[in-house]
């Protein structure tokens, strides 16, 4: 879309100086707003035209059966979808009697600008109406990060050319009618008015609905208050029904006299209170709203993003477009997650209903290792959703014959929603995430009472389902089975090495946690004996390799497997899985995204140098990416390895993934993961950021390895680890280190420790990457973020 003409690059917005229809459901997505718990997409004020109308609160739901053509022990019986709820920021407008409709008249102009630092976004319009008379038209949004119920409009017309009546009315929407959905019609019906009408308000200036979903129980709320400005000809009246509340406001207007409405919104939810509870809970977030005013929750929203950027902030010369988009993608991770408050984070944040709302694995993978640097609070609240699930994840792992938890792989409210257990099930390295998060998040943050508390549980848990899952052969090594790793293109493996080495460091971490908190560890059941046993599952386990190659197997035996045939694959036949069956993709050589290479750098220590250089280069000719999780950590891994010009190649997939919507299928939301993997592959990849010990004062908390492409002059990025605040200023030749804040910190540049102090730098030299012969993709499968001036990815350096 950013290629799209009306669309410009700039660092610190996202502009559309035009309107154009064909991108109409995409822009929806790229504009949307939200805070982790309220989201509203960026449809027009007017409701019409839209691709998919869209409010959403973190967590409402509606369940569905699941289909299956044969019964089966422990499938999952319901599905659960993320519904549109009360849309409340609806304006429809008439002048002179006739709708402002952009599709009629004429549009003599139009622009959207979505603010990252002001976090508002903005929308100005001229129209001329079918009767001749010309307004001007201006709106401003935003979703509150400082008042959590709270989103707010700004709307206000004005007359150009001569006297003109303009009537307006504010609405609050349930059920409203969405696009006519294409696939199971159970989903379907469960989507299409799920909301069941309890309670319908209108007096004065405010407005308020109350709904229940019908399967999943969960009550609804919505209220909205007005501020009024305009003429003395100014009347307002309030009507409501089952599924409309509405202010309808007329005016006698004159160029220069706009009519303004400030209208506040206020959404409350809950599967267990009353209704008077959760209508009390709205009315008085839309209070206090009312008394904040719309400058004070702009200027509030500001503070909040100023504090946010002080310490999260990505600077990139070299590449405008880079820039635009590191920082949009920032902008819309946090506004995923900051204010969920232990609900978990849906894949596509609050942008849209792509995968039903579901939140997966790449949550903990992707999402947390950003926040945990930038927003560590959002990152305990994230972890703390997990933890309620924990009594879910208990039952199913008894319901498997596991001990331990076995975390869904799909889910809303911690209940298994994945029909397809090859590719849900069986992906059991979710849990090992989920384990990974929580001790990156501690060893960060420092945050002792979240590791004593819901900490310490989620990893003892599943460290105790890896131990019951995996087993030791007559050889004493520890193997785990009938797993799914990261690749779905190989399901039901044996020692898939990524879940293997992940379940390893579970397993690891778990054990040391237990010798941290052994009061803890002996409320949960924790013994010697129980933690010997994890750390001799670690020491042994299986870790498959071809010595003839001399290269790690994703899973054992893969490299035996025939190789998929990529020169006889079309390219319109990418992705694979919607051309081709899975039972075809399952007995190849062929990946979908990135496993082993992810194994490489979650767990860097698992593997030598020359190994991952090897690694890399057999599974990059294998690996045809048609998943959006796949392009940062083959950026990631590239840099580490010397390819920087493929490393950049790849960084610009990540960073462009929906602003020129790649996967083309930004209309249904935004790829969250994908958004925080530009982070990743910049901050880890170019500027080779891993963990790396303790914080005892000699001991490096991190490492890097920072180099630049030839295409960037300057990266630079700030961390937030224990209390301090840390700058890593990148040129070609040299890196600054400025601790700008806080107390002593050691880290280690190129291996090489390093303390710093506040506000003292230290200049530190890059060295040169090793020329090396740069790996090959599959045919058709390079990859398509950015072209690198004249220069080809499949050329080898001289």
């Amino acid at each position: 879309m950013i290629t799209h003409p009306s669309f410009t690059v700039e660092p610190w917005c996202l502009r559309e100086t035009e309107l154009n229809l064909d991108v109409l459901a995409q822009s929806e997505s790229v504009f949307a707003l939200s805070n982790g718990h309220v989201g509203w997409r960026g449809n027009l004020e007017e409701g019409e035209p839209h691709g998919l109308p869209g409010a959403y609160l973190n967590g409402v739901h509606e369940r569905h059966p699941l289909p299956y053509a044969e019964a089966g022990y422990g499938y999952p019986e319901s599905g659960q979808t993320m519904i549109n709820i009360t849309d409340g920021k609806v304006f429809r407008l008439l002048v002179d009697d006739h709708p402002f409709d952009l599709r009629y008249g004429r549009l003599v102009a139009h622009e959207r600008v979505l603010d990252f630092q002001s976090g508002i976004l903005s929308r100005t319009a001229r129209w001329t109406s079918p009767g001749g008379r010309t307004v001007r038209i201006s709106s401003r949004r935003l979703v509150s990060f400082t008042q959590r119920s709270v989103a707010a409009v700004v709307y206000e017309v004005e007359p150009v050319d001569g006297p003109t009546t303009v009537a307006v009315q504010s609405e609050l929407v349930a059920n409203a009618q969405l696009p006519r959905f294409q696939g199971d019609p159970r989903v379907a019906a469960a989507i299409e008015s799920p909301l069941l009408t309890e309670e319908y308000f209108a007096q004065d200036t405010r407005l308020r609905l109350v709904h229940c979903t019908d399967h999943s129980a969960l009550r609804v709320a919505a209220a909205a208050d007005h501020v009024i400005e305009g003429p003395q000809s100014t009347r307002w009246t309030a009507q409501c029904e089952a599924d409309v509340s509405r202010l309808t406001v007329t005016a006698d207007l004159v160029p220069g006299q706009p009519l303004r409405l400030v209208k506040f919104v206020a959404y409350g939810w809950s599967g267990e209170r009353s209704l008077p509870a959760v209508h009390d809970q709205v009315d008085a977030a839309v209070a206090a709203a009312v008394s904040t005013g719309w400058d004070g929750l702009a200027a509030a929203q500001r503070a909040y993003l100023d504090r946010f950027w002080a310490g999260a902030d990505v600077e990139v010369e070299g590449s405008a477009r880079i820039q635009q988009a590191v920082r949009f993608a920032l902008f819309h991770v946090l506004q995923a997650a900051a204010r969920g408050e232990n609900r978990a984070i849906p894949a596509k944040g609050l942008t849209g209903t792509g995968y039903d709302g579901h939140c997966f694995w790449d949550t903990e993978s992707y999402v947390l290792p950003v926040l945990t640097f930038t927003a560590p609070e959002a990152v305990a609240s994230a972890l703390r959703a997990r933890h309620r699930m924990l009594p879910t994840a208990r039952e199913r792992a008894r319901q498997l014959g596991l001990a331990g938890a076995a975390f869904p792989w799909r889910t809303i409210d911690g209940a298994e929603c994945s029909a397809y257990w090859p590719a849900g099930t069986a992906a059991f390295h979710i849990n090992a995430a989920i384990a990974m998060a929580a001790d990156r998040y501690v060893m960060v943050t420092g945050d002792e009472d979240f590791e004593r508390g819901e900490g310490i549980e989620l990893l003892v848990e599943t460290a105790r389902l890896w131990r019951s899952l995996g087993h030791h052969d007559a050889e004493g090594v520890f193997h785990v089975d009938g797993v799914t790793g990261p690749d779905e293109y190989s399901a039901i493996t044996r020692d898939n090495l990524y879940t293997n080495v992940m379940a390893r460091r579970n397993l690891i971490s778990a054990a040391d946690a237990a010798v941290r908190h052994p009061e803890r560890a002996a409320t949960l059941g924790v013994d010697d004996e129980e933690t010997a046993a994890w750390r001799d599952a670690a020491a042994r386990m299986a870790m498959p390799y071809n010595d003839t190659l001399g290269v790690h197997e994703q899973s054992a035996g893969f490299t035996s497997l025939q190789r998929w045939d990529f020169e006889a694959t079309p390219p319109e036949n990418y992705p694979l899985l919607l051309h081709y069956p899975y039972f075809d993709l399952y007995r190849k050589q062929v990946v979908k995204q990135a496993d082993l290479v992810l194994a490489m750098t979650e767990c860097p220590d698992a593997f030598s140098d020359d190994q991952k250089g090897r690694n890399f280069a057999y599974y990059e000719a294998l690996t045809v990416r048609d998943s959006s999780l796949s392009a940062c950590f083959q950026a990631v891994l590239a840099a580490e390895t010397g390819h920087l010009r493929l490393a950049y190649a790849y960084l610009g997939e990540a960073a462009l993934m929906d602003l020129e919507d790649l996967e083309h299928n930004t209309r249904d939301g935004l790829h969250i993961a994908s958004l925080a993997g530009t982070w990743i592959a910049l901050v880890a990849g170019l500027g080779g950021l891993r963990r790396y010990g303790g914080d005892d004062g000699r001991q490096a908390l991190l490492a890097f390895a920072p180099r630049l492409p030839e295409a960037l002059s300057r990266v630079a990025f700030t961390l937030l680890v224990r209390g301090r605040r840390l700058k890593v200023d990148i040129s070609p030749s040299q890196v600054r280190y400025r601790l700008v804040e806080g107390e002593p910190l050691v880290v280690l540049h190129h291996g090489e420790p390093m303390s710093l102090t506040a506000d003292v730098p230290v200049d530190r030299p890059v060295p040169p990457a090793p020329v090396l012969p740069e790996p090959q993709q599959p045919p058709g499968r390079r990859p398509v973020g950015l072209p690198i001036e004249e220069e080809d990815l499949a050329a080898t350096p001289e």
